[in-house]
Parts: structure tokens; sequence; C-alpha cells
């Protein structure tokens, strides 16, 4: 299938565009709108400067993913004390490693707000993690501009080639959401405790949380 059934208003796209696109597909939490894709089909050709192309793509990203990682941040206070407490061994591994955490998850195409929306609930520097998913957001654009500007579109084409009406696509985009929705809500009701206990026995310490 040609990507122009799936997102029919990707013909003529420029850097506004891809502004665009980039920024509202990256806002909306757990559904994966690829705008690598438009990215990808960018920077095939020699219209584009390709540099212009990964720092547009990623700042818009990343605040587009900052105001998700802001509104879940504020979000904690709506958890009940029973769940702050079960929290605060994950909070406390997060506080260790979440830089590197934002860097792979922003880096990789992985579903990166199953990573961002818990670095928020366990209080994670914002700054460190607007300057981590930037740096990632700018590998993985490099990955894919340089990828597509040298080999052209064929390592995109096989994903595409079997779908034959969108609607699978957009039903794709709802069922994933709501996996990564309930993946969210599965991780407020484990013993983090209990857990990291095994793997992390300093994350389950009692001193004061500041």
């Amino acid at each position: 299938m040609d990507i122009s059934a799936i997102f029919p208003f990707a013909d003529g796209i420029g850097y506004i565009g891809l502004a665009l696109v980039s920024f509202f597909g990256s806002l909306i939490p757990f559904v994966p709108l690829p705008s690598f894709i438009f990215l990808a089909t960018m920077a095939a050709g020699d219209k584009f400067n390709i540099h212009y192309l990964v720092l547009i793509s990623a700042l818009t990203a990343t605040v587009a993913k900052q105001i998700i990682f802001l509104i879940s941040y504020g979000g904690r206070k709506m958890m009940n004390d029973k769940t702050r407490i079960r929290m605060k061994p994950f909070e406390r591994l997060v506080k260790r490693y979440g830089a590197a955490a934002a860097f792979v998850a922003a880096a990789t195409p992985i579903p990166d707000d199953l990573i961002y929306v818990p670095l928020a609930l366990a209080r994670y520097n914002p700054v460190r993690f607007f300057i981590s998913t930037f740096i990632g957001k700018i590998v993985l654009g490099y990955v894919v501009v340089l990828l597509s500007h040298f080999f052209g579109m064929t390592y995109v084409e096989p994903f595409l080639e079997n779908i034959k009406d969108p609607i699978v696509v957009y039903f794709g985009f709802v069922v994933f959401a709501a996996t990564m929705t309930a993946a969210i809500l599965l991780l407020l009701r484990l013993n983090w405790e209990k857990i990291l206990g095994k793997f992390a026995p300093w994350a389950v310490q009692n001193d004061d949380e500041n």
C-alpha cells in the first residue's frame, strides 16, 4: 500500500508540515503515528537539507514528549498514598538510570511513552529528561535520514506492502494505545519493593525522600 493511503496529507510536505506531523504525532500518548516515515520520505531525495530535517523533527518531537512528561508529572498528585509507597523503590531506580532510559527510548523505535510516563510519575528531573530525549531523537533522526538519503525508501516499503486497507493501520493504533495504557496501569499496581529487592536492593532502602 502506498503511504498516501494512510496519510493523505503527505504529498508536498515541507519543513513546517514535518514539524506539525512530528509534534502532533508525538503529542498523542501511546499512539504510534510513525512520523519517521515522513522524515524518511523527505530525506530520500535532495530537495531538503538533511540536517534541518533532523533538527526540526527532533526538536518538535521532544517538545511534545516534554508536554506529556509534565502532564504525567503533575498526575502523580492524583495517586493515593498506597500507590506512592509502592512506587518509591521504582522512583529510586529511575533517579539513577533515568537519563539512560530516556535516551534509549528516544533513540530507538520502541514505544517511548511506556518509559516517559513512569519517569514522570517517579519525579525524574524535567531538564535532564528534555536533554536526554532531545539527544536521543537527534540520534534516531540521523539514522532514519541517512538510511533514506543514501538507500531510498526500500527499508520502509516492506512494512507497507502487505497492508491493503488503511483501516487496519488505524485499528492497530487504537489497539496499541489501549495496550500501552494497560501496561502503565499495571506498573502502578506492581509491588516494586518485592521486585527490586532481588535485583537492586539499594532501591528499597528506607531513607527519607526529598
